[in-house]
């Protein structure tokens, strides 16, 4: 059992590494031209660095050192998450094709999945234990690939992804601490230390980008704590409460899969309709997008915490409300999204209204 002092300590470790880290990897990145180039459908202009993600591995590795957390599957998630950064690299320097990305994905989360650690059983409302059986391989597998891919989309602003991630290992943290389940704290402190190092330099305006090499590791890691938190929780909704935690990226991706279907693309197809796009789109500067969505993963991370502390029907009208706000949202956006500077517009005509009835 660690002390308070040590998981301060691991905190500090983490984050000042990726401080010192990340100047040194942007120079790298430079000289070794692993860079982002602009194009159309990027918001940023000119070369950036984008092998920021070693910066944020390096702040972890350097926690984990010093807190040596130990799980029966940890040699495993090692191994997978050092073959995630790999994989980052080589697709930041290279750019290769998604098909060959997926592939390295399940295999890593393939190499997880065979250590044990499995995602075994639901519990659901009036219904209970819900075990999985031979299909909980599977389900790991896909639940591994998905979150790591719902990051990894969501990161196409300046500290997008890396406040998202923070925000969501932050709630997988608090219900950690009031489940008393030490090897997540441990990998969250350190995981939030080293993300919040990077995302010094990441925040906009940033002058590093955290790649693919960044977007997949935490991707990878959150899927990995929340199944040695959430899912083992014997709690109602042991589903819902990870997803909830995340709904920002796993909706953004869900919608975009339904999206690039609808519209026959494949579903790696890029496109500019993500939620900070849409955000852009109607107005809102690149910052305060960034912080729109700070806020609502803020809110579903806090929903998430009482959802899990909830009585039975406290948690169905949670859960209600939460499927409300998520297709309310939705629709706003693409209606606001429709109008675009018509509603811009109208807004600005309403305000001088106002001030002309106040004079």
């Amino acid at each position: 059992m660690y002390s308070l002092t040590e998981y301060i300590i691991a905190f500090l470790i983490s984050i000042a590494v990726a401080i010192i880290a990340t100047p040194i990897v942007k120079r790298l990145s430079l000289k070794f031209k692993i860079a982002d180039n602009a194009n159309q459908r990027k918001v940023h202009k000119g070369v950036m660095p984008s092998a920021g993600g070693l910066a944020i591995f390096a702040g972890t590795a350097a926690g984990f050192l010093y807190l040596m957390p130990y799980s029966p599957y940890m040699t495993e998630v090692v191994i997978a998450g050092t073959l995630i950064i790999f994989l980052g690299v080589f697709d930041d320097k290279f750019v290769i094709s998604p098909k060959v990305k997926l592939i390295g994905q399940i295999i890593a989360a393939v190499i997880v999945a065979t250590s044990g650690l499995q995602v075994e059983f639901v519990s659901l409302p009036f219904v209970g234990r819900i075990e999985f059986g031979f299909m909980s391989f599977i389900i790991t597998v896909l639940w591994i690939v998905g979150v790591t891919n719902s990051i990894n989309l969501i990161d196409g602003l300046d500290g997008l992804a890396a406040g998202v991630s923070t925000i969501a290992i932050g709630s997988i943290l608090t219900m950690a601490v009031l489940d008393q389940q030490l090897v997540v704290i441990a990998l969250a402190v350190i995981l939030i230390g080293s993300t919040l190092g990077f995302l010094i330099f990441n925040f906009h305006p940033a002058s590093i980008f955290m790649g693919d090499t960044g977007a997949l590791f935490l991707g990878f890691s959150i899927s990995v704590i929340s199944m040695l938190g959430l899912f083992k929780s014997v709690t109602v909704f042991s589903l819902i409460i990870p997803v909830i935690i995340l709904a920002v990226p796993i909706f953004d991706t869900f919608f975009a899969i339904i999206r690039r279907i609808m519209k026959k693309q494949k579903i790696s197809t890029p496109d500019k309709f993500h939620i900070h796009h849409c955000l852009l789109a109607i107005g809102f500067s690149h910052q305060s997008t960034v912080i729109i969505i700070y806020l609502l993963s803020f809110f579903f991370g806090v929903s998430a915490i009482l959802f899990s502390a909830s009585t039975l029907w406290g948690s169905l009208f949670l859960l209600v409300l939460l499927l409300v706000v998520i297709q309310f949202t939705a629709e706003l956006i693409g209606a606001m999204g429709n109008q675009r500077k018509p509603l811009i517009n109208t807004l600005k005509k309403i305000l001088i209204f106002t001030s002309t009835m106040k004079r």
